[in-house]
């Protein structure tokens, strides 16, 4: 009994190592959104914040600041998609942000 308590211990501190690793891989990971062919872009990292935010000047027309705004929210969606898709890999099945670094199965 004493054997087989050792090797599950074992097992979950390996897990809890390897899970430890991949939220460090998630914490680090950054991502980029475009809108309008690259108008606008916006950089989150791995913990939604928002990093940078770059705006080409052509796409500034005081006349439509609404159109900069929509941009702008269509830039932090598709970055908001590739962070739950890029921290959403490795174990299918998984609900989005959570996931097991590679090489670790059951």
């Amino acid at each position: 009994m004493g054997t087989g308590f050792s090797k599950k211990k074992k097992q979950a501190r390996m897990m809890q190592e390897q899970l430890a690793k991949m939220q460090e891989e998630i914490e680090n990971l950054e991502v980029t959104g475009t809108a309008g062919n690259g108008l606008v872009e916006i950089t989150l990292g791995g913990d939604n914040s928002m990093k940078r935010v770059k705006i080409k000047p052509e796409c500034v027309d005081q006349d439509d600041i609404e159109g900069l705004e929509d941009l702008i929210l269509s830039a932090y969606n598709d970055a908001d998609k590739q962070l739950k898709k890029e921290s959403g890999k490795g174990m299918p099945g998984m609900p989005p942000g959570m996931s097991l670094p590679p090489g670790f199965g059951f």
